[in-house]
C-alpha cells in the first residue's frame, strides 16, 4: 500500500470528525474546510503539524505504533477504521492470505444439507464461490452468469436487477464499498481485487463518491431488508463464519426471526421454487 493510500485516509478521517465531537472548543474563525484542522489533529495527538502534514502528503510511510495508537485516538477511529490505519502504515500487519476460490465437498455439502437457510461461500473479494438452492431463491441464480459476474460487491452496484433487490440499496451499497476498501488494504497486491476497484470506480458514480471517503468495516453480524418480486420484503439476520480449513472463505447464512413475518415470506418463497411447475 502506497504511503499516499495513508495520508488520504488520515485526511478523510480528519474531515469526517466534528470538532465538536473532539472536545475543541469554537474559537471564532471561519473553517474554509469541514472537520479538524490539521493543527487540531496534532494537537490531539500530541505530536507536530509538520509530521501530520509529512504523513498526508505521503513524505512519511514508517510510523511508530505509539504514534498511530495517537492519531487514532484522536481521530476516534472505530475498531475497524484503526485496524486498517495499521495495515496502511505496515505496523503489526495481518496475515496476507489470497482469497482461495477452491471449495471443498464437505463444505458444498454442508450448504446442500440447509435446505431452509439461503447459504453461500464467499472470499475475501466478495466472490460468489458456492450456494445453496435457498440462496438462488432469494438472490437469483448465480450459476446462470459467468464466473466473473459472481461478485456480490459488482452485482450490488452494476446489475439493475440485483441492486433492485435491496429495500434500502444505499445502506447496502455503502457497506459494501465498506467491506471492499478493508480488503483492498489487507491486500493490496491481489491484482483481481485491484481490477474490481478500477471497474468499479470507472462505471458508478455513487462507488466513487463512497470509495474517496476511506471509510471501512469488517465482517460483523448484519440485517438486511430485501424486496422479493415474489414473496415480498424478507428481512433477515446475516450470520458469517469463517471457514477455518480454507483461509479467506466465508460461510454466510440467512435467517429470519421465529415466528415473524419474514419467516412465513421466506417459507413461501422457498415452497414457491421448488414447485416450477405452477409458475
Amino acid at each position: 500500500m502506497a504511503a499516499t493510500d495513508l495520508g488520504e485516509f488520515l485526511r478523510a478521517r480528519r474531515a469526517a470528525l466534528d470538532p465538536r465531537r473532539a472536545g475543541l472548543p469554537d474559537d471564532g474563525r471561519l473553517r474554509r474546510v469541514p472537520g479538524l484542522r490539521r493543527e487540531e489533529l496534532a494537537q490531539l495527538a500530541h505530536i507536530s503539524i509538520d509530521y501530520v502534514v509529512r504523513l498526508e502528503q505521503g513524505r512519511t510511510r514508517r510510523v511508530s505504533r505509539p504514534v498511530l495508537d495517537a492519531l487514532a485516538d484522536a481521530l476516534q477511529l472505530a475498531p475497524d477504521e484503526r485496524a486498517y490505519l495499521f495495515t496502511l502504515a505496515d505496523v503489526a500487519p495481518e496475515t496476507r492470505v489470497p482469497a482461495g476460490d477452491h471449495v471443498a465437498g464437505p463444505l458444498r455439502q454442508l450448504l446442500d444439507g440447509m435446505p431452509d437457510v439461503p447459504a453461500m461461500v464467499l472470499n475475501r473479494r466478495q466472490d460468489v464461490l458456492a450456494w445453496n438452492r435457498a440462496a438462488v431463491a432469494l438472490l437469483g441464480d448465480f450459476g446462470a452468469r459467468p464466473p466473473a459476474e459472481r461478485n456480490l460487491i459488482r452485482l450490488t452496484f452494476l446489475d439493475e436487477d440485483y441492486r433492485a433487490r435491496y429495500a434500502d440499496w444505499p445502506r447496502a451499497a455503502g457497506a459494501c464499498v465498506e467491506v471492499l476498501r478493508m480488503e483492498s488494504g489487507r491486500d493490496p497486491a491481489d491484482p483481481v481485487l485491484a481490477a474490481l476497484v478500477r471497474e468499479l470506480l470507472e462505471k458508478d458514480a455513487d462507488f466513487r463518491t463512497w470509495w474517496e471517503r476511506h471509510q471501512v468495516r469488517g465482517a460483523r453480524e448484519l440485517t438486511k431488508t430485501y424486496r422479493h418480486p415474489v414473496a415480498g420484503p424478507v428481512t433477515l439476520d446475516v450470520q458469517q463464519f469463517a471457514v477455518e480449513t480454507h483461509p479467506g472463505q466465508r460461510l454466510v447464512a440467512y435467517t429470519a426471526e421465529p415466528g415473524s413475518p419474514s419467516e412465513e415470506a421466506l417459507r413461501f418463497l422457498l415452497q414457491w421454487s421448488a414447485e416450477p411447475a405452477q409458475r
